[in-house]
């Protein structure tokens, strides 16, 4: 029996191609995802060593985390006219008020002139140091005043006696009072504007004595009394003498005493409370 013929070549080699099993796809090669740890936000530029000034702050949420101390924020700075050589320099530039000087001699007002007082913005230009007023009114220790409030005070004195003779038949021997010059703002406020004891212009009557009856006290008199109409009598003549005049009954500040000063305001404006 004769044989089958041979093959093609080139039908065996596609038959082994088609017989071959296919080659897998090639797949990329990836490597197991690992989420990393997000980095720490940064100093904020104007905290770091080498930031130069001026650069902007940082954003929102690259602030430092809460629950840290903060500082405490520097106070701020005197004004540089007002203190130092430069407030010496501002003092004595207020004139003398010799007119003012000439009418406390004439009002037997006992005092002595001191050399300026440097103290920032609480500086005295010319200070007296007054001891005793006219007709021998006693007033303590000597006070620091200004001239003019040591004459608004020798001026109500005289107005004072007359009372005390009307209510009580003796005259006043003399003045308690609380202060007049101290540095600090009104009301004692940390942030309020100066008082005018801050410049010794101004004075705290706590009490009137007498030669032989007891002595009386602001803001402790009896309704209805003699002592309370006194007070009061003295009270609405200050108003006279002062610019400002508070006392009981103007605020929790001043029930104990009557404050009395000579700020100047816009058109002569007085406060009498």
């Amino acid at each position: 029996m004769p044989l089958p013929p041979a093959r093609p070549p080139e039908l065996s080699q596609a038959l082994q191609l088609k017989v071959a099993p296919p080659s897998p796809p090639d797949l990329p090669t990836c490597a197991p995802s690992v989420a990393e740890p997000p980095l720490p936000p940064g100093r904020p530029a104007e905290l770091s060593p080498n930031s130069a000034p001026g650069k902007a702050s940082p954003p929102p949420d690259l602030a430092p985390p809460s629950g840290l101390p903060e500082e405490a924020p520097l106070p701020p700075a005197r004004p540089a006219e007002l203190s130092g050589d430069e407030a010496a320099k501002l003092a004595p530039a207020v004139p003398e008020d010799t007119e003012c000087l000439r009418r406390l001699d004439g009002l037997g007002v006992t005092y002595a002139k001191l050399a300026p007082t440097v103290n920032g913005q609480c500086s005295l230009p010319h200070p007296l140091s007054v001891s005793a007023l006219g007709g021998g009114i006693s007033i303590g220790a000597p006070a620091l005043m200004t001239c003019r409030l040591a004459e608004g005070l020798m001026r109500w004195t005289a107005e004072v006696q007359q009372i005390a003779d009307r209510e009580f038949g003796e005259p006043l021997k003399g003045f308690t009072l609380g202060g007049t010059y101290v540095c600090r703002g009104q009301n004692h406020g940390v942030e309020a504007q100066l008082s005018e004891h801050s410049f010794a212009n101004a004075v705290d009557v706590m009490g009137f004595t007498f030669a032989k009856r007891t002595p009386i006290l602001v803001g402790t008199t009896p309704e209805g009394s003699k002592e309370a109409a006194f007070v009061a009598d003295v009270r609405k003549k200050a108003c006279e003498a002062f610019s400002t005049v508070l006392g009981p009954g103007s605020d929790e500040h001043h029930a104990n005493h009557l404050h009395l000063d000579q700020r100047e305001r816009k058109a002569g404006y007085r406060l009498c409370q």
